[in-house]
């Protein structure tokens, strides 16, 4: 079940055209912009949407975005975090968060890094049975939670869908006897089960459909602190989108959730990991026009970025809503919106725009989860800067890169 959200271009962001204009014009173009308060405001519909729920626990996806102080802001509004690397784990210590705030979930990675994780005090999460034995062998006092997959695709596009039975992400329900027999003979403590659907999920009904499947796998530990049910809570991109009905998902989870936790017999915590959700509808990337080209068959306007700034919609086919903030009110024509990278780089296909003109600023809105986290060099250009609007003022959170940047780390050889 979804949610329509019919007021998104009105009410979708607390900014205003002229503010992101100032923006652009003291700290330059491209530039990413994030809204402090709308991440708040996604916070407390989160949470609001839980409230029947004794103990919740919200753990931001760092790998959403991932600057050190967004995590800061994140700590501010009660936020705890889901890393998925030691470096997370690193940027979350040095932003502030003690080790019990941090739930580490890797997928593929060194053995070495797991335990470097488990000597940081943070909590483990295992998806793979082979790494399981060997960490419970060795560390049976430290205290693990488990990721199960369970078969269930909630998720939106194949590459962000992680719940099914091809994903290499998650130990499988079907291998539950070699699990349990896994932690029967290293006797670890198992204090967590976790599960993630993927991102985008379009029906409630489905993501309940799992989470049933995770309170069965739960009855079979009888030491948990918690139930992780990661997240994957879409958001709307345009006008007239569809959004997962968080305020139905918590009316629906959280009753049965209670009623879990009673038969269970033991105080429980209801976590989430939301990283899209909390940070998406707050990010503008803005960028200045360039070239206005006409073809025989298209009018392009490029601008001053390219998929190494914003990659999403060249890898998923995302749709950003774009607008000329320039040209608020202009009559709209259609455009074909590309970067200065030397390949393809398309933003928009033939998508109507208030008439365009060279020195024209951009903008691109949802442009705050993975989109300055998955930004790139290529063609050895600079990443941008990025800014936080708090409290009615720009904040400066990222220095736009310069050419010693580029030469950093990087060794000439001998004359």
């Amino acid at each position: 079940m979804c949610g329509s959200n019919d007021s998104f271009v009105a009410n979708k962001h607390l900014m205003q055209p002229k503010e992101l204009v100032q923006l652009a014009e003291e700290f330059g173009s491209p530039l990413y912009v994030y809204d402090a308060a709308k991440i708040q405001s996604q916070y407390n519909r989160l949470t609001a949407a839980f409230s029947k729920v004794e103990r919740l626990r919200i753990n931001y996806a760092v790998k959403a975005l991932s600057n050190v102080a967004i995590l800061q802001l994140m700590k501010s509004i009660g936020s705890c975090l889901d890393t998925v690397s030691i470096q997370e784990v690193q940027l979350g210590l040095h932003a502030g968060f003690s080790p019990h705030q941090i739930i580490y979930t890797p997928n593929g990675v060194s053995f070495e890094e797991i335990e470097e994780a488990a000597q940081l005090g943070v909590q483990i999460n295992i998806d793979n049975l082979s790494v399981l034995e060997h960490f419970g062998s060795k560390h049976p006092s430290v205290p693990v939670c488990i990721r199960i997959n369970p078969h269930v695709m909630a998720g939106g596009h194949s590459n962000i869908s992680v719940g099914h039975i091809d994903s290499k992400f998650g130990i499988s329900i079907h291998q539950m006897p070699h699990l349990l027999r896994i932690v029967e003979n290293t006797g670890m403590h198992i204090n967590g089960i976790h599960m993630h659907t993927g991102s985008d999920i379009l029906d409630i009904e489905v993501f309940l459909y799992a989470a049933e499947i995770l309170f069965e796998v739960a009855t079979h530990f009888k030491t948990l602190d918690f139930l992780d049910f990661g997240s994957g809570f879409k958001v709307p991109y345009k006008k007239d989108d569809i959004e997962t009905d968080i305020e139905e998902l918590g009316k629906k989870l959280s009753k049965r959730f209670n009623a879990f936790e009673k038969q269970y017999g033991r105080p429980l915590t209801l976590a989430f990991e939301p990283g899209k959700y909390l940070v998406s509808e707050s990010g503008f990337f803005l960028a200045k026009v360039n070239v206005v080209k006409q073809t025989t068959s298209t009018v392009f306007a490029g601008i001053d970025s390219g998929f190494n700034h914003l990659i999403r919609p060249m890898l998923y086919g995302s749709q950003h809503f774009i607008e000329n903030i320039s040209n608020p009110k202009g009559k709209e024509r259609f455009y074909s919106v590309v970067g200065y990278i030397c390949e393809t780089d398309t933003f928009a296909n033939n998508r109507r725009i208030a008439e365009i003109a060279e020195g024209d600023l951009l903008c691109f809105r949802n442009a705050g989860a993975y989109c300055f986290s998955m930004a790139s060099n290529y063609n050895s250009r600079y990443k941008p800067a990025e800014v936080l609007w708090k409290d009615g003022k720009g904040i400066l959170i990222r220095e736009r890169e310069s050419f010693e940047d580029l030469l950093k780390n990087q060794i000439r050889l001998p004359d």
